[in-house]
């Protein structure tokens, strides 16, 4: 194996697109196909190892020497997969060309944010054709407007979470935060609903929608959707929603909870 990956030259492009078509045709469904992007560490010491850097690591849950991985799944109800992945290289690696010459890194790979990162493998799963109804991130990628507008010029619906102070247009024209919203609404707005099973059962929240972004297509909708712990009410989640404007709630509850399939 170490002489497999060492010394032979072999496509890695391809062997990645080979993956992805193997999993769509096991998993694929194109109505409830949910892309998921979200990105992890792995700690690691030394220098030497391609984009290590004392950074910070969701999985220590603190700044470490490690890895930053960006990674794709596609999960469906027939089950998920990885399908595509790119490694982050901080700027003091892009910057070193030396340095990315000896770990194996070429002179053509600039520096990319994760949010760049995580748009360009959006990108190649679109252009491959694989049957997808959704896309679905954590706040770290659904805060990013490029990325949402990005989706939706190419009518990619999709259900990200966003930080309570994201910024919202109300139906009024103007510019309100998400927890603004979320206080305001009446106490019929909420339903009880579950958006998957979870190791100890349904995962069951309060969830709520509302409209916003007056300004759209014809057929479309903009959502703001809130998801509220049942046993702790002052636990509020908050995601922006882009989909046809028949929609049931419980498709976008259904698509926010696919997103832990990529922690699986």
């Amino acid at each position: 194996m170490q002489r497999l990956l060492n010394f032979y030259a072999w496509d890695t492009g391809g062997l990645r697109d080979d993956v992805r078509t193997l999993a769509v045709r096991a998993l694929g469904a194109a109505d409830h196909g949910v892309l998921i992007l979200d990105g992890t560490g792995f700690l690691k010491e030394g220098t030497k190892s391609a984009g290590v850097a004392r950074q910070y690591s969701g999985t220590a849950g603190r700044i470490e020497d490690c890895q930053i991985g960006v990674f794709l799944a596609y999960a469906s109800p027939t089950g998920r997969a990885l399908i595509d992945r790119e490694l982050y290289l901080p700027k003091n690696w892009t910057e070193d060309r030396d340095r990315c010459r000896a770990a194996g890194i070429g002179d053509d790979i600039d520096f990319a944010t994760k949010n760049e990162l995580g748009l360009a493998m959006l990108e190649r799963a679109v252009r491959s054709g694989i049957p997808f109804g959704w896309v679905t991130a954590d706040e770290a990628y659904g805060q990013v407007s490029r990325l949402r507008r990005w989706m939706e010029e190419h009518g990619v619906h999709h259900v990200v979470a966003v930080p309570k102070s994201q910024m919202v247009v109300s139906m009024e024209g103007g510019m309100v935060r998400a927890d603004q919203v979320a206080a305001g609404l009446p106490a019929a707005a909420w339903e009880r609903l579950s958006c998957g099973d979870g190791a100890h059962g349904p995962r069951v929240y309060d969830w709520a929608r509302v409209d916003v972004r007056p300004r759209r297509e014809l057929g479309d909708g903009h959502w703001l959707l809130v998801r509220r712990n049942v046993c702790a009410p002052g636990e509020v989640a908050y995601y922006l929603c882009f989909a046809g404007e028949r929609t049931p709630l419980e498709e976008l509850v259904r698509v926010a909870g696919s997103r832990w399939a990529v922690e699986k």
